[in-house]
């Protein structure tokens, strides 16, 4: 589907330059363009391996099991439904805090360790539980403390201060998050999604049986 978007975009990117007679400005503005990708691809390379690297030194030292067990009491209030010693808790615990430092090459095993888990406890198997749907909307969000990814770019584009954007991607992170929480827990409760709830129709079955 994207194949076709990107096809549509450049299709009507050089219909509206022939008709305003902008053509070669396109193909100029392209390879400038291609440039500069080069460019700022290549300027991340140092500042991604030092950062990646003092982030794993902190990740061997413990600090993601340290914010792991300062989040714990908030996924059990979340996740009610799966048990406390579940193996799915530990997972989405380690995921969170590993994304929470901008180690997404560490997060993304815990992430579909924790889903794996959180499926043996799912009564369906085409349609997610409510803790898997709460815990992708975080997954997505994600509050972000250090975007390592965003620095480098500011770095490799010439930023005055490249770090000033620390302050404002937590805030907006940190407020993805907020909102894709409670609208997980507000939708859930609503009629028409409590029918589709995997957990609701097992009780139904049990009972009706």
């Amino acid at each position: 589907m994207l194949n076709y978007v990107w096809l549509g975009l450049i299709v009507i990117a050089l219909i509206t330059a022939a008709i305003n007679g902008k053509v070669p400005d396109v193909g100029t503005a392209a390879i400038a363009g291609a440039k500069t990708g080069v460019d700022i691809s290549l300027g991340l390379i140092g500042i991604m391996a030092l950062w990646l690297g003092i982030m794993r030194i902190a990740q061997e030292a413990g600090l993601i099991n340290i914010l792991a067990r300062a989040i714990k009491p908030i996924t059990k209030r979340l996740f009610k439904e799966i048990p406390h010693d579940h193996p799915a808790i530990g997972a989405m615990i380690l995921n969170i805090s590993a994304n929470w430092l901008g180690l997404g090459n560490a997060a993304t095993p815990f992430g579909i360790k924790a889903m794996e888990e959180m499926q043996k406890l799912n009564k369906s198997d085409d349609t997610a539980s409510n803790s898997q749907v709460l815990f992708l909307a975080i997954n997505t969000a994600s509050i972000t403390l250090i975007p390592a990814t965003v620095i480098g770019v500011r770095v490799s584009a010439g930023s005055n201060d490249p770090f000033a954007i620390i302050g404002t991607t937590i805030f907006a992170s940190a407020s993805a998050t907020v909102v894709g929480v409670s609208v997980a827990l507000l939708l859930q409760k609503l009629p028409v999604f409590k029918k589709t709830d995997p957990a609701l129709q097992a009780n139904s079955e049990q009972e009706s049986a």
